[in-house]
């Protein structure tokens, strides 16, 4: 009985330790099991994470989208109230900071100098807030809130080997940040990093690609991103500017031009307006040169259209000039040597004329007199044109304005040409309008000269029986010039008003219109350009030289004027000029 007694005893001993061993072993194995079920968690979390980031990055190069993508997924696995980057940009620090709950100014103003520090010291440099730019997301800032930062921790943002910014998060609970979160942590932003700096390589080898290709042009070419960032300077383009670093950035261009061209300036221009800029001419250490401003677009794939950056082409026209001058001297100097003996001929052939007419000598002798007179005269309108043309080309076209009556103007021009428009048979009108002023101030010769020219062309191209009109008023600026013609009861072709009438300045408005053949809409756009004849004109027995109405372009022109022409094939043309008043002199 005692030995089952003692047996009993021992057996419930044994249980009773084999009971507390599996208990033990049970907690053990439980707590493993959550710890690995939390591993697992957490580790799904952070592949979920990385697969959202890798997603989501694609072919990107924006590092600030990238950073947003992070800092936007955090929440899953760690515990914070703000999260915020600093982010380094040419001109300024992006300072980004996401509210998860309300904290006051104190705190952010905390993790800003914080965060300003740590930039500083990975970079070796100081930033003040001054160069801060901030934006602010999330909960609502509460001052009375008096918690200070008591968790916070700080991950440089490394591309390619260079610091370019920190990421941080931060909480008012103290220890909340351990190994497991910023291990978590360091590999999102280390891949994210690893992708853009592989991105970075792969553009950077077809950076030199692209810098071969363009190092042999004669060009200067640069070419940047969408942050001004330089991508490709050709050897030409840094010979042009003066530029012998090998690590150069927008700054050193816009240094180096001092003023004469705002690279920065036309390029984001060009970009904004999806559009391509030309600029004229530029002088740069006594070299000319024409600059081109084009957006860079994606050429393929998804993103095919997206502008990716800004090219900047110089081209030395230095040569061209030279020769243009060259030209144009050589072109005045026959001029002034053609002109005296011409005149001379001219002058001897009238009086021959008139010593014919006196002494009635053989008809052949007057013949010939007078086709000399008509050759001469010929032959001097063609010099004096080309005199006109090369001052107006080199800019020394000079203008001599007075106060003249403009009814006594317009008759005495008018009268030049009433016997030719006699001659053909053509009736000659003038037209002015009740409100042009008594007196107007303007190079009488040289409007008269381009009155003339119209009018001469509008007689030379009007058939028999048809008619030349020359209407006069005044516009006054932001009104229609179709409205006011037709409250004046003028007969033209004027039927829309263009865009260059909208900012016109009150002005005297000249036009003349003939019954003539027409012109066709596509011959519009050559009339004004030198050496420029229509097909009819130059079939015509009238031929010209095809400097008259390239003249009058510059005469308006040199007055601030504007010159056009309307036109209905088949019907006839309205040739108008307008010179804007200068209120000061008109009475």
């Amino acid at each position: 009985m005692e030995f089952v007694l003692i047996f009993f005893v021992l057996v419930s001993i044994v249980v009773f330790v084999l009971g507390i061993f599996f208990y033990r072993r049970s907690l053990k194995l439980k707590k493993k099991l959550e710890e690995e079920r939390k591993n697992m968690q957490r580790k799904m979390y952070e592949l979920a994470i990385l697969k959202e980031l890798g997603e989501r990055i694609g072919y990107s190069l924006n590092v600030q989208n990238i950073i947003d993508i992070i800092t936007g997924s955090l929440h899953q696995f760690i515990e914070y109230q703000v999260v915020s980057y600093m982010l380094l940009q040419p001109e300024k620090v992006i300072f980004k900071i996401h509210l998860e709950e309300s904290v006051s100014r104190k705190f952010i103003k905390d993790i800003k100098t914080r965060m300003l520090k740590s930039l500083s010291a990975l970079l070796n440099k100081e930033f003040s807030e001054s160069q801060v730019e901030e934006v602010l997301t999330g909960a609502v800032i509460i001052d009375e809130i008096e918690s200070p930062v008591q968790s916070f921790f700080n991950i440089p943002l490394v591309i390619g080997e260079k610091v370019v910014g920190v990421l941080t998060v931060a909480h008012s609970n103290p220890g909340l940040y351990k190994e497991e979160e910023t291990t978590i942590l360091y590999k999102i932003t280390r891949q994210a990093s690893e992708a853009v700096t592989r991105l970075q390589d792969v553009i950077s080898n077809e950076q030199k690609k692209l810098s071969a290709m363009v190092e042999s042009m004669s060009e200067g070419v640069v070419m940047t991103d969408n942050d001004y960032r330089i991508l490709v300077a050709n050897p030409a383009m840094k010979q042009i500017l003066h530029i012998e670093k090998e690590e150069i950035t927008i700054f050193d261009f816009i240094d180096n031009l001092e003023g004469k061209f705002d690279i920065r300036g036309k390029l984001e221009e060009s970009v904004k307006l999806d559009k391509i800029l030309p600029v004229t001419e530029v002088l740069l250490d006594n070299r000319y040169f024409h600059i081109l401003v084009s957006p860079v677009k994606v050429n393929s794939g998804i993103n095919k259209g997206d502008i990716i950056g800004g090219v900047v082409i110089f081209y030395d026209i230095s040569k061209e000039k030279e020769l243009e001058k060259m030209r144009e001297d050589f072109t005045s100097m026959m001029v002034h040597e053609l002109r005296s003996p011409l005149t001379g001929i001219k002058g001897i052939s009238e009086v021959m004329i008139l010593e014919n007419k006196k002494k009635k000598r053989a008809k052949k002798d007057a013949e010939y007199a007078t086709v000399l007179l008509e050759s001469s005269s010929r032959m001097l309108d063609l010099v004096n044109d080309l005199l006109d043309v090369s001052k107006i080309s080199a800019g020394k076209f000079e203008i001599h304005k007075e106060v003249l009556p403009i009814k006594d103007f317009l008759k005495t021009n008018v009268e030049i040409l009433s016997t030719l428009a006699k001659e053909n048979k053509i009736d000659l009108k003038v037209s002015i309008a009740k409100n042009v002023p008594e007196k107007v101030f303007l190079d009488k010769n040289r409007i008269g000269q381009s009155l003339i020219n119209l009018l001469s062309n509008a007689i030379k191209f009007t058939k028999e029986g048809g008619s030349v009109t020359v209407q006069v008023m005044s516009h006054n600026k932001g009104e229609s010039i179709v409205k006011e013609g037709q409250e004046n009861n003028f007969s033209w072709f004027i039927d829309k008003d263009k865009e260059e009438f909208t900012n016109l300045s009150s002005s005297l408005f000249i036009a003349v219109t003939d019954s003539a053949f027409g012109i066709a809409e596509d011959d519009i756009k050559n009339l004004f350009n030198k050496f420029k004849q229509l097909e009819a004109s130059v079939r015509s027995e009238h031929k010209g030289t095809g400097l008259g109405l390239s003249i009058v372009k510059g005469i308006v022109e040199a007055h601030d004027g504007i010159v056009g022409v309307f036109s209905k094939e088949g019907s006839g043309s309205t040739f108008y000029f307008a010179i804007p008043f200068e209120t000061n002199v008109i009475s």
